[in-house]
């Protein structure tokens, strides 16, 4: 899993990958030698978030300058933790069409960022692919897929999977014109759920987002994990993107039922009071979508109303 590949295999010029990383050392470094290891060989992209445990000089001794694997990653470190937001900058950065996102606990499987890009090259308006993903040890499917799978989101004839109403940007790849389009992640989100603004305003913007079967990503999920706080930032950015982009209706709706969902505990009531102190801002920029964008979040009310991928309880 860690060698380089043979000299004489080309790079694929078109995705690069973005994986962003903070206070996680050395399952940074895996992750990295995993993805130099892929028979793509891309460029990856490490963006620290103002890591203070020596994650950026342990990648650049793991893989110097000069080296075939060195040569092929680049390891930015910001000033401070914009947590999702850093992604903006490495697709900023990035020269490939396309980009692949990666948290530093989860990795790509060999072959699926060309047959991305292969898809992507066919099918110029579709904005993202989001892959299976496998949990690690053990290589069990993660609840998400059947929900993707079996998404209810009607997208243009001839797709290549599924439609989708929003990814998850740890298992996905996103044509770099399109994100850049609509401006990529909002600063205001920071992390956790960020990306249902993102991909409300892609398809507001005519693109599609696709579930690609034929696409693979594992997760061992970190034990260097802030949940509470995770919680917490799902539940406002949740509420925030609903009072943003929804009709009043469905905004009420979705708020009831999120808000029915959550249990009686102090970061449900954090998560909440943070949503409602954000109100004169989301007020000021709330700009409802389109029917054809609307329809796609309407589709999904009754199965958020079960699903365990955005169950806050936990």
């Amino acid at each position: 899993m860690t060698g380089e590949p043979s000299a004489q295999v080309p790079e694929d010029p078109r995705v690069t990958v973005v994986l962003i990383t903070w206070q996680r050392r050395d399952e940074a470094r895996l992750a990295v030698r995993r993805l130099l290891a892929l028979p793509e060989r891309p460029r990856v992209l490490v963006l620290d978030n103002a890591s203070t445990d020596g994650t950026a000089d342990a990648l650049r001794a793991d893989h110097p300058r000069g080296t075939p694997g060195g040569d092929r990653l680049d390891v930015v470190v910001l000033p401070e933790n914009q947590g999702a937001v850093a992604r903006n900058t490495g697709v900023a950065t990035a020269r490939t069409p396309y980009v692949a996102f990666c948290d530093d606990d989860t990795w790509w499987d060999p072959g699926s960022l060309e047959r991305a890009a292969d898809v992507l090259d066919e099918h110029p308006s579709v904005a993202v692919l989001t892959a299976r993903i496998l949990v690690e040890p053990g290589g069990v499917e993660d609840d998400i897929v059947t929900e993707l799978r079996d998404s209810p989101v009607r997208g243009a004839p001839g797709l290549p999977g599924p439609a989708l109403g929003s990814f998850l940007a740890g298992a996905s790849v996103v044509r770099r014109s399109a994100f850049l389009q609509v401006g990529g992640f909002s600063r205001r989100l920071w992390l956790g759920g960020e990306e249902e603004l993102l991909a409300a305003d892609l398809a507001a913007a005519g693109w599609e987002l696709c579930y690609l079967e034929d696409l693979q990503v594992h997760h061992q999920a970190s034990v260097l994990r802030e949940s509470a706080r995770r919680r917490r930032n799902g539940i406002r950015n949740t509420l925030w993107f609903t009072w943003l982009r929804r009709p009043l209706p469905a905004a009420a709706r979705r708020t009831r039922d999120l808000v029915r969902s959550l249990p009686a505990d102090a970061t449900s009531a954090r998560g909440v009071l943070d949503a409602v102190a954000g109100l004169p801002w989301v007020l000021r920029e709330r700009r409802v979508l389109p029917a054809h964008a609307e329809a796609r979040f309407r589709a999904l009310e009754e199965s958020q109303r079960s699903s365990r991928s955005r169950d806050y309880s936990r």
